[in-house]
């Protein structure tokens, strides 16, 4: 790939955080790529080949887009994980112990 080829693809990065650790992957994409064109660039890939993509919720920024969102230059597409507690539920054990 020349210079010419790398400035004419997107720079993406596609994220999974567990809590103990974050995995980032560093992708060009050709220009108008999607959420899902990245999701299957990374399918191979561990963590990400036990995820089932493309099934998981993702965001890019910590604003859920679905599949089909084109992508932007310097996306940061985030795969996120199942809650493991509902926020309502946490907020209602938290009023209701003593301060």
């Amino acid at each position: 790939m020349n210079d010419r080829d790398a400035t004419e693809r997107l720079r993406v990065t596609v994220a999974y955080a567990l809590p103990a650790r974050q995995y980032l992957e560093d992708l060009l994409l050709p220009p108008g790529a999607t959420v899902a064109d990245a999701l299957a660039v990374v399918a191979d890939h561990e963590p990400f080949r036990a995820l089932g993509l493309p099934d998981v919720p993702v965001g890019i920024y910590g604003e859920r887009v679905p599949l089909d969102r084109p992508l932007a230059d310097h996306d940061r597409v985030e795969i996120y994980r199942p809650l493991q507690v509902d926020p309502l539920d946490a907020r209602r054990e938290r009023l209701r112990r003593p301060r």
